[in-house]
Parts: structure tokens; C-alpha cells; sequence
């Protein structure tokens, strides 16, 4: 990745300005040139204003963004302070985010989705597990991933091992929604995201021993950020802590969503372990969110979003870096993140809606089929009819509805008995299969009409 190419400072710009050109500079003093939050690398390469060079057009905008911005409790390498702005397109992305991200998750015909809740939050775990993982190098697929979290079977490999801790993580940080984070809290979450895929075992669940940890670039190993010195981390982390436990009283006031991403942010900049920061930062941005009230977030997976543009999420990073440790570059492009991961739960829970509503009218074209299958019996074979082959399990199906291992079982056994699965053995443990002819055996069914038994609901 090319560096982005650092900022000049209002000083050095105005030094360079005669008087009788401040007064045409202020008329572009606008912290928004072209509608946009513009880093010096962005704004040098476009067309200046008539009359201006693009140091004087730089230097005008840092004029307009001077009163907007505050100075935060978090310190870089130099001890000197990040700061944030809350521009009209911040303060627009947080409008939607409080809209949308702090209700209830609801299906196509807006009703809140209570049965299937659930399921869907066991789907973006599993998501944000396997993509979160991705991002730092496990390489199973999906699929594969996917039915090794939903069977509960231990991890084969490295990748597997890596995508099964963020799994237990994400569910883990349920269990902190309501307390006031540690140090001690970040470490055992670490503990948690690397036990057993680290090269020391011993580096799991503590700070990094020394300053070899750098971020590159994996094309050409170029340096990209160094970190503070290892010596500096507990104290680091006591003021992260400090700064996530603050309440709206304190000065300045961060908005709830601002705050969740510059615990993501520091946790980044301050790389305090050998391996996982990243997996650890955006594990801390989704317990923020939580304890604040965005419920909606845990069925939201933003790793997904960022996997698409990983280096758009770099140069976040670099953006701040070489801007006078200007946040805003990186909140702007998270609160994209989150809106766009928000979206993509509406687009999934629409999709499973509508696939649903269509299996639900397949089972009801006879009074055969009518009333047969119980709502988890109707997802588990919509499910199947779009993956023929697919293998179901008692103990997956019973994680992803949230119910006894009996009732997972009989809602197997049920199918099975009227051909709708096929059933095998493996180990002590069975499996049911999607059979490739699956429509065609429920439009049988449908056509002996009553002389099918009810397996009931």
C-alpha cells in the first residue's frame, strides 16, 4: 500500500502566504471541500479553487475545521492527544445508526421477528467469527466453517481454530454487556480470540514483550505504522479502559457509537499483542455497542463489510496518522461500515423472509402439507430444498433455534420418517441428509393427501 503522503501543517502554509492573500484564502474556509471530508492526499490531487494553490486551499480548510475539533482523553506515541470532528456527514451517519441500529430487527412485513431471532443472531456470529477471522488470514471456507460452528465438532486446523475463538469471543462479550471494562477484561478477550493459534502459547492473553511488532504491508513488507514501546501498554490500556467507562457527563461528550469505534481505533494504533489486535479491536467496538443500547449491532457482522475493501480500512488508519491525529477520517469510514453492515442484515433478513413465505406456500398448496411442520422444520427445509446434500445434525439444529436436544431430535426424526431427510451414521451421533429430489418428495406427499400421518407441530 502506498503511504499516503503527510499532511502540511497550517503553520507551514501560512508562513508561506503574504498578507494581502488571507483574505481571498477564508472565502474557501470550508472543512468540507466538494462535500467531503477530504485527507491533503485526496484534496491535492483535485482542481484547486480559481486563484489558490492547493497549499493555500489546504490551509483555508484547515481554517474550517479548527473549531470543530476536539481533543480526546487517547494519546499517540508523542503523548499528545487524537481529536475529532462531528461534521454533517458524521452527524448524518449517526442519525441513521440511532434509527436504525437501536431498535428491534424486523422482517419484510415489519412485525419484530421473535421466533426466528434466534437463528439469525447465530447466523451473524457465525458470520462475524469466520469473516473477522479471514481478515487476519484463516483460510477455510465458509461452508466448511459454518457447519463446524453449527455441529459444535472441534477445529481441525489453525484457520478453523482461529474462526472457532472468535466464535466463543463474540459470545463471551455477551456476558460483559453490563460491566465496567479492564485491563483484565481485554486480556482474557485476547486469551479467548488466540489460545492455541499463536506461535507462543504464552503470548495469548498478554502484552507484547518487546517493539518487533510492526504493521506492513504483506505485498512488500513495508513498514506502515510502529506502535508505542511494549512498556508503555498497561498504562495505554488503563486509559482505553478509563475512556470506554466514561458517561455522557464527561468532557467532551462522545457520542455512543464515536466512542465504540475509537476503542476499535486505539486497540489498532496501540497493537498491544504479539498477534489478534484486530480481531480483539473489533471485538471491543461490538461490546461498545452493546452496552450502549445498539442492540441491532449483534446481528450485524462488520467484518463482512470490511473484507470487501480491506485497504480502505488501512488507510482509515494512515488518514489520521499523517492529518495531525485527526480521528474523523476513521470514524467516517466506520460509521460507513456499520450503516453498510446494518443494510446487508435488512437485504439478509428480507431474503430469508421471502425464501421462508415461499416454502411456507409450497407446504400449503394441500391439506396434506397444511399445518405439518412446526417453524423450525419449515426453516430447515427451506434450507434444504436451496442446498441439496446439505447434512443436518441434532445438536446444530438445536443451537441454531435455541431449544432442548430432544425437541432438535424429534424435529429431525419427524422429516426423516416421512422421507423428507435421509438419515446415516457417524460415530455415536446421527446425520440427516437434504435428499437432491427433495420438491419432488413433498409434492408427493402432497399428493396422497390424507393418508399421511401429522408428525405435529
Amino acid at each position: 500500500m502506498r503511504l499516503p503522503e503527510k499532511a502540511p501543517s497550517l503553520e507551514s502554509s501560512f508562513a508561506k502566504l503574504a498578507p494581502a492573500r488571507i483574505e481571498a484564502l477564508m472565502r474557501h474556509a470550508n472543512p468540507l471541500p466538494a462535500g467531503k471530508y477530504l485527507h491533503w492526499d485526496e484534496l491535492r490531487r483535485r482542481a484547486a479553487p480559481e486563484g489558490l494553490t492547493h497549499d493555500e486551499w489546504w490551509a483555508a480548510v484547515n481554517v474550517g475545521r479548527m473549531a470543530l475539533l476536539q481533543p480526546l482523553p487517547l494519546l499517540d506515541k508523542q503523548g499528545k492527544p487524537f481529536v475529532f470532528a462531528t461534521p454533517s456527514p458524521v452527524a448524518i451517519d449517526l442519525h441513521h445508526i440511532d434509527r436504525d441500529a437501536a431498535g428491534q430487527i424486523r422482517a419484510a412485513a415489519g412485525a419484530p421477528l421473535r421466533e426466528d431471532s434466534h437463528r439469525y443472531l447465530i447466523s451473524s456470529l457465525i458470520e462475524e467469527a469466520i469473516t473477522s477471522s479471514q481478515l487476519e488470514g484463516a483460510s477455510t471456507t465458509r461452508n466448511v466453517a459454518a457447519a463446524m460452528l453449527r455441529s459444535g465438532r472441534k477445529p481441525r486446523d489453525l484457520s478453523e481454530r482461529m474462526i472457532f475463538n472468535n466464535y466463543l469471543a463474540m459470545e463471551h462479550l455477551r456476558s460483559l454487556r453490563d460491566v465496567k471494562l479492564t485491563p483484565a477484561h481485554v486480556l482474557e478477550l485476547h486469551r479467548i480470540l488466540t489460545e492455541d493459534t499463536l506461535e507462543d502459547t504464552h503470548d495469548a492473553g498478554r502484552y507484547r514483550r518487546d517493539d518487533a511488532v510492526h504493521v506492513v504491508d504483506v505485498r512488500d513488507n513495508a513498514a506502515l505504522h510502529i506502535p508505542p514501546p511494549h512498556t508503555e501498554l498497561p498504562g495505554r490500556m488503563q486509559r482505553l479502559c478509563d475512556f470506554a467507562n466514561a458517561d455522557e457527563s464527561t468532557l467532551p461528550f462522545v457520542h455512543p457509537a464515536l466512542r465504540a469505534i475509537l476503542l476499535h481505533f486505539m486497540l489498532g494504533y496501540d497493537h498491544p499483542f504479539a498477534d489478534g489486535n484486530g480481531r480483539t479491536a473489533r471485538a471491543l467496538f461490538y461490546w461498545a455497542m452493546a452496552k450502549s443500547g445498539y442492540w441491532l449491532m449483534e446481528y450485524t457482522s462488520i467484518s463482512h463489510i470490511l473484507r470487501k475493501a480491506p485497504a480502505k480500512y488501512m488507510r482509515a488508519y494512515l488518514h489520521t496518522e499523517t492529518d495531525k491525529n485527526d480521528t474523523t477520517y476513521f470514524l467516517l469510514h466506520q460509521l460507513q461500515t456499520i450503516r453498510q453492515a446494518i443494510a446487508a442484515l435488512h437485504e439478509y433478513v428480507a431474503r430469508k423472509s421471502s425464501e421462508q413465505k415461499e416454502t411456507e406456500q409450497l407446504l400449503a398448496r394441500s391439506a396434506a402439507l397444511r399445518g405439518r411442520f412446526n417453524h423450525r422444520q419449515t426453516a430447515l427445509l427451506n434450507h434444504a430444498l436451496r442446498n441439496p446434500g446439505e447434512a443436518y445434525r441434532v445438536d446444530a439444529h438445536q443451537r441454531s433455534h435455541a431449544v432442548v436436544y430432544q425437541t432438535a431430535r424429534n424435529d429431525l426424526l419427524q422429516l426423516e420418517a416421512l422421507g423428507l431427510l435421509e438419515k446415516t451414521k457417524q460415530g455415536n451421533a446421527y446425520v440427516f441428509y437434504a435428499p437432491t429430489d427433495l420438491r419432488e418428495r413433498l409434492n408427493a406427499i402432497a399428493k396422497v393427501g390424507a393418508g399421511a400421518t401429522s408428525p405435529g407441530a
